[in-house]
């Protein structure tokens, strides 16, 4: 039998490079990110960032569009770095939804986080992403949502969480709101 040590170690090298694309998915970098308009520092919030008036007209159909698209994955479980109904992770749901659209967004939460217009949460509409910060011990972002109502009681977005899948949570559950970086409109 003829044996291929070459062959082998780049198979293996692959494999390293394959895992490491499928880990940065949902924004595994330390790069930062100013989270607001005033922020020097990312992780600086202003009491601006949680004061709204409820606005929930989307800024256009498009917008319209990429909410109902991604609310036909409502259900569908979580698989990291999935973009179908057998599985999605938050960024994909977002990329998947936007890109029925045409609109072409990068891959992961964190690379999101740098499109469009940061928004203070008072000017978010349907159709807005919001960014968290789930992981304490790494300060990046990591998760994305899509906004799919605003009014009295609240910012409720479309994401994919590890624990239920594509739900619909509120920006006002506590989770959420101390994890919350910032909201951007990329439309």
């Amino acid at each position: 039998m003829i044996r291929f040590p070459q062959f082998h170690i780049a198979l293996k090298s692959l494999v390293l490079v394959f895992s490491i694309i499928l880990l940065s998915s949902c924004g595994a970098s330390r790069n930062r990110v100013v989270t607001t308009k005033k922020a020097q520092n990312r992780f600086e919030k202003t009491s601006e960032d949680y004061n709204f008036t409820p606005n929930a007209a989307p800024e256009s159909k498009v917008a319209t569009n990429i909410v109902k698209t991604a609310k036909k994955f409502e259900g569908v479980k979580y698989k990291f770095g999935g973009t179908d109904k057998k599985g999605m992770d938050c960024s994909g749901l977002i990329f998947v939804s936007f890109l029925e659209e045409g609109v072409k967004l990068p891959r992961t939460s964190r690379d999101m986080s740098y499109r469009g217009t940061r928004l203070y949460l008072k000017e978010v509409t349907i159709g807005d992403l919001l960014f968290f910060e789930t992981n304490k011990n790494r300060k990046v972002i990591n998760h994305v949502g899509l906004v799919v109502d605003v009014n009295k009681n609240g910012i409720q977005f479309i994401h994919s969480s590890t624990s239920s899948g594509v739900i619909i949570s509120s920006l006002s559950e506590s989770y959420w709101y101390n994890n919350f970086v910032m909201a951007r409109r990329v439309i």
